[in-house]
């Protein structure tokens, strides 16, 4: 069930009104109940996927617990020396990281065959050189949201080992954690501990918050229907044929292809968070003017912030301090690396994560090295940032917001450029760029090429109005939510401002031939 079909709106109208008509203590049980409902919608029999992860995640979870429990009783109990006590919690500890383990490889399991057996299958072909299909490849069907509920699991699985928060003893609540239908279809990726207040105390109408989510999920249907799908059959087109478009058009499909992403993206958490917010459920924001940063670093910490955060609280911290990592530098130590020493676990584990994000984002090689190539880039970054210093320090006129725009360009660039590694192979990449710099001409965009593209004059007014619209309320939101701005103007410009945009949506939404506004590009995931 699309978030941008009839269906859906329907869906949650009626699940809106139900929520606020039952009695409040059973809220969260309607929300459950809708929640299956939405992922059977798909197929009943891929309910059974989040329901393995929930069960064997809870069940594992409370074992946790259990240990934890039994080990203070043992504790204040017994009243061992501090050797016994030593000894009895290492035990205690490596019991509990099983049953962690336990959990991690099952659901991890479950993830990597459904998600990677085609690509595993497909490469033992070209690495045996074996005929085409000597393998079979075997079509597995994902799961909706099947990264985003794996991960949110396994992060609550983490916590609780760690005595970050208590496990549920509630299987049902668990399961809507694990289900709850806004966040299904793209994430954001939450926490338990924060999550769980939104998710279970009793929530009554509010008004205001309510025409809050409304609004958002109309700004959202905007960016996915007006923007996003507009532009999509464009940057197919170009992108799929680099013989055909090549020069100008490279830079065309770069700059396309993020808007569609960014727009697709974003579009598509406005409706989960505004749906929640009629709820008067809380989602983490998953982005925060990504466009707006001065540096790559600073553009992965504003765009999918939830996902960002997951890699760097469970795999860049733990692996940046792990004993793999403390003995790789006491090696490069013992070699007379020594300036590398206390930079190698942080290159070691920023590897790591960036492979990976590019896995996660796709089954492809492509993928693997856009994410790679991320990292690269980052740490290359890292280690000419005394020569940034210096250089600011000669050119104090670099701190200016001309320099400052600029810099916001040039990261915007990187960013598109770095994407080409998603719809272009390896070595086509660097030979669309270099074309890109050798042959690219605006003359190119009047020679017939940009006209089979399917875009009318019609299309690049709604698009640039759309621009606009995007980039006006992104310096609004540097100064404070514009929707409290609109709540505080008079009845008729909120309703002149609404309506416009209600218009905008209904008259250029793509809703036709040609256009795919069923799913998202982060549904896949």
């Amino acid at each position: 069930m699309s978030l941008v079909s009839y269906e859906f709106l329907a869906f949650f109208a009626a699940a809106a009104i139900l929520y606020y008509v039952v009695p409040k203590r059973v809220q969260w049980i309607l929300l459950l109940a809708v929640s299956f409902l939405f992922y059977a919608a798909g197929g009943a029999v891929y309910l059974l996927y989040p329901m393995i992860t929930a069960v064997s995640t809870w069940f594992l979870a409370l074992r946790i617990g259990r240990a934890d429990s039994a080990a203070q009783t043992y504790i204040q109990e017994q009243k061992p020396d501090k050797e016994q006590k030593k000894a009895y919690q290492a035990r205690i500890k490596k019991h509990k990281k099983r049953l962690m383990t336990a959990g991690i490889l099952l659901n991890f399991g479950i993830l990597a065959v459904l998600k990677y057996t085609d690509f595993l299958l497909g490469n033992l072909n070209v690495l045996f050189h074996l005929e085409e299909g000597a393998i079979p490849q075997i079509s597995w069907v994902l799961p909706l949201g099947i990264s985003y509920y794996t991960f949110q699991t396994m992060g609550y699985l983490i916590d609780v080992f760690r005595g970050r928060c208590r496990p549920e003893k509630n299987l049902f609540r668990f399961m809507l954690f694990v289900t709850y239908f806004p966040q299904m279809v793209s994430g954001p990726i939450s926490r338990f501990d924060q999550l769980k207040k939104e998710l279970f105390e009793e929530h009554s109408f509010d008004g205001t918050q309510f025409t809050f989510g409304l609004w958002r999920i109309l700004w959202g249907f905007f960016k996915k229907l007006v923007i996003a799908d507009r532009i999509a059959p464009a940057v197919a087109m170009i992108t799929a044929a680099p013989d055909v478009y090549d020069g100008i058009y490279v830079l065309v499909g770069m700059l396309g292809y993020t808007l569609q992403l960014y727009t697709d993206f974003s579009g598509c958490m406005d409706i989960v968070i505004g749906v929640s917010q009629c709820f008067g459920i809380r989602l983490p924001e998953n982005f925060q003017r990504p466009f707006g940063a001065k540096n790559l670093s600073e553009l992965w910490r504003r765009w999918h912030m939830t996902l960002t955060g997951w890699f760097r609280e469970y795999i860049f911290f733990p692996v940046s301090t792990s004993r793999f990592c403390r003995t790789v530098s006491r090696f490069a130590g013992k070699l007379g690396l020594h300036k590398v020493t206390k930079k190698l676990p942080v290159y070691i584990a920023n590897l790591i994560v960036w492979f990976v994000t590019g896995i996660w984002h796709g089954a492809a090689w492509g993928f693997i090295l856009w994410g790679l190539a991320n990292g690269i880039v980052m740490m290359v970054s890292q280690e000419f940032t005394e020569l940034y210093r210096a250089f600011h320090r000669r050119f104090p006129k670099t701190d200016g917001s001309v320099y400052g725009a600029l810099q916001k360009v040039r990261t915007g660039l990187l960013f598109s450029g770095l994407l080409m590694f998603q719809y272009y192979p390896f070595g086509t990449v660097f030979a669309m760029l270099g074309n890109l710099l050798a042959r690219g001409r605006l003359s190119q965009l009047f020679d017939g090429r940009f006209a089979e593209l399917g875009l009318a004059a019609a299309d690049f007014i709604v698009i640039a109005i759309g621009l606009v619209l995007m980039l006006l309320i992104g310096v609004l939101q540097e100064t404070g939510s514009v929707r409290q701005k609109l709540a505080a103007r008079p009845l008729v410009v909120r309703f002149t401002a609404v309506f416009l945009l209600f218009v905008m949506v209904l008259v250029a939404g793509c809703y036709g031939h040609g256009y795919d506004a069923s799913q998202f590009i982060y549904n896949q995931f």
